[in-house]
């Protein structure tokens, strides 16, 4: 009964066997199987680290890269700034330049045009009295001729802009644009004009020198000769009154 009994167990065993073999080899199958799926995956895991590593590689040149080209923008920024600061400065003083230039041409112009606006003032003066000679003299002839040259005078002086201007006698004495003579005393209200001793000049719409004239003043001084011939005198035309009225 013993041996029968181990010779049931031991075929039962020789029946199990195959199967534990079997089971065995298919264990180590998948551990294989796994540990080889393991190591691929720690293959990947090192092409992956090397990817990695190329990649933060590439990246801090393109980090050091960025770094030189935010230097060189800041630098080209900087130049660039600089440039344009001295270029404003360059132009501000090419404009002062130019101002101070152009100042100086306005001054000398203003000048030129004070020393022609004298001369020809005293020229029209000149006619004044000539034509004012004319009319003490009597003479028609003289007269019309001493007028027309004057007329013809004034109409040169016109297109300038340099017009004269006469008050008539008796009219009513206007202290912006009369001037009475040294002679006579201040004008007293309704003071009127008795004659006209020097023309006034207005230029281009300004005044540019009021007409002397002899008024009917009660405070005029005895011995005045009214009908006397006008002197011009050469100084008369100011030319500080003139460069005041230009400028």
């Amino acid at each position: 009964m013993v041996l029968f009994l181990l010779a049931g167990v031991l075929g039962a065993l020789l029946a199990v066997m195959p199967f534990l073999f079997e089971y065995w080899a298919a264990v180590k199958l998948v551990e294989t199987s796994g540990l080889v799926s393991t190591v691929e995956q720690i293959r990947h895991l090192e092409l992956l680290a090397v990817q990695i590593s190329a990649a933060t590689a590439q990246w801090q040149l393109v980090q050091e890269y960025s770094a030189s080209t935010v230097t060189a923008a800041r630098e080209i920024s900087d130049k660039m700034v600089a440039e344009a600061a001295a270029f404003t400065e360059f132009l501000k003083k090419t404009n002062d330049g130019e101002k101070s230039s152009l100042r100086l041409e306005v001054e000398k112009l203003r000048r030129v045009e004070a020393e022609w606006l004298q001369v020809v003032v005293r020229l029209l003066d000149h006619t004044y009295a000539l034509f004012k000679a004319a009319e003490r003299s009597g003479q028609p002839g003289l007269i019309e001729q001493m007028g027309n040259f004057q007329n013809s005078c004034r109409d040169v002086a016109r297109r300038i802009g340099l017009a004269p201007f006469a008050p008539k006698v008796n009219e009513p004495f206007d202290a912006e644009r009369h001037q009475p003579a040294e002679s006579q005393g201040a004008p007293v209200p309704g003071a009127r004009v008795l004659e006209a001793v020097a023309t006034g000049y207005t230029y281009q719409g300004r005044l540019l020198r009021p007409a002397l004239v002899a008024l009917d003043n009660p405070r005029a001084v005895e011995g005045l000769e009214q009908s006397a011939a006008p002197e011009v005198d050469d100084k008369q035309p100011k030319k500080a009154l003139i460069k005041e009225s230009l400028l």
